[in-house]
């Protein structure tokens, strides 16, 4: 066989492996989020250089930072605040996650904030 149709072959099976290990990616950091906080998955806040898993359980919401591409120790933060109350913050140089920061919310509104490097999301007043 030349080496021509050995390279047409494998193409299309290189391509496959390849898509599919990109796309395992998210997947991989939904799953970090999820062992970090109880609960279902009630929000996901993406932003340039991370997101932000929000989870809710009973009357506790729990959020956490994903930086998008992590290994390297940035500034991070994650902070939820219920409505009325004071803000929960985590914050300082991490490599892969900032949180997770847990709150008694009730039946109360919360804002939602988290930042990566220079970048940042901030919900507004959501799961009301």
């Amino acid at each position: 066989m030349r080496s021509g149709a050995i390279h047409r072959r494998l193409a299309p099976v290189l391509a496959v492996l390849t898509a599919s290990g990109l796309l395992a990616a998210a997947p991989v950091q939904a799953a970090e989020a999820s062992a970090l906080c109880p609960g279902r998955k009630a929000r996901t806040l993406p932003f340039s250089t991370g997101s932000v898993h929000v989870y809710k359980r009973g009357d506790h919401v729990c959020a956490v930072t994903l930086a998008r591409n992590g290994g390297v120790k940035r500034q991070m933060s994650v902070s939820v605040q219920a409505r009325g109350g004071r803000p929960v913050v985590d914050e300082g140089r991490f490599a892969h996650h900032a949180g997770p920061v847990t709150v008694h919310v009730g039946r109360r509104c919360v804002w939602v904030r988290g930042r990566v490097g220079a970048d940042s999301v901030s919900s507004g007043w959501i799961l009301c």
